[in-house]
């Protein structure tokens, strides 16, 4: 009886820490969702740029060859960005639902660092974008002043754009070493012994020692995986 009582406290525990890291899966989860939806907008913006646009053959090659290299890299960057972002909306979760015990930690880890590739192909892909349409009002426009101003607006609406993005990272930006995760050590739990209510030193002990074991085992895991076992 006592030792079922055990093992269903060790449960509960393990069950509580998934729920808190679950809300970690779902941003980023939500965050690629997001993120592939733009992407794939932008990308079918430059592929109709280079299908549905009749380039005048009377412009110079140099210019055409800019216009097309410049909008074909706009679409590629959009294009990484949606495929990076739907194999990490489906495998991750995937990874934290149906792996082995322990799989919610590397499931989440791993979409924390392979989501900044997506953000920066976006980001990389929008800037793109606005070199491609720059470069189109040359190709289109026969007057030049035209074709001056209609660049300017363009330079100035990614200049807009990058003094909007810069303002909103400086105000809701965190330091790394102000982030805090859904990762449980034994070091927290025994932290914050003084201010827990109902916790005597044992339970405290105990639960230190239950996720330390739990961390333990995934250390393990992970050094296995590495090496091939």
């Amino acid at each position: 009886m006592l030792f079922a009582d055990k093992r269903a406290l060790e449960t509960n525990l393990k069950v509580n820490l998934l729920a808190i890291r679950e809300k970690e899966l779902n941003y980023y989860t939500q965050n690629c969702l997001a993120v592939g939806t733009q992407s794939a907008l932008l990308a079918g913006f430059a592929y109709s740029g280079l299908t549905q646009v009749a380039i005048p053959h009377d412009r110079a090659y140099p210019l055409k060859l800019a216009y097309l290299l410049v909008t074909t890299t706009a679409m590629c960057f959009e294009l990484i960005a949606v495929l990076n972002t739907t194999l990490l909306s489906m495998m991750g979760p995937g990874l934290a639902l149906r792996g082995p015990d322990g799989s919610m930690h590397p499931a989440v880890d791993g979409m924390m660092i392979e989501y900044r590739t997506a953000y920066y192909s976006f980001v990389l892909g929008l800037v793109f974008f606005h070199f491609s349409a720059a470069l189109f009002s040359w190709l289109i426009y026969v007057h030049w002043a035209v074709s001056t101003m209609v660049t300017l607006c363009i330079l100035g609406s990614l200049w807009l754009l990058y003094r909007y993005a810069k303002r909103v990272y400086l105000r809701f930006r965190l330091m790394p070493e102000e982030v805090i995760t859904g990762r449980f050590t034994g070091d927290e739990v025994l932290s914050a012994g003084g201010t827990a209510a109902g916790l005597d030193q044992h339970e405290q002990r105990h639960l230190s020692s239950l996720i330390s074991k739990e961390q333990m085992q995934l250390h393990v895991a992970a050094q296995q995986e590495q090496h091939g076992f």
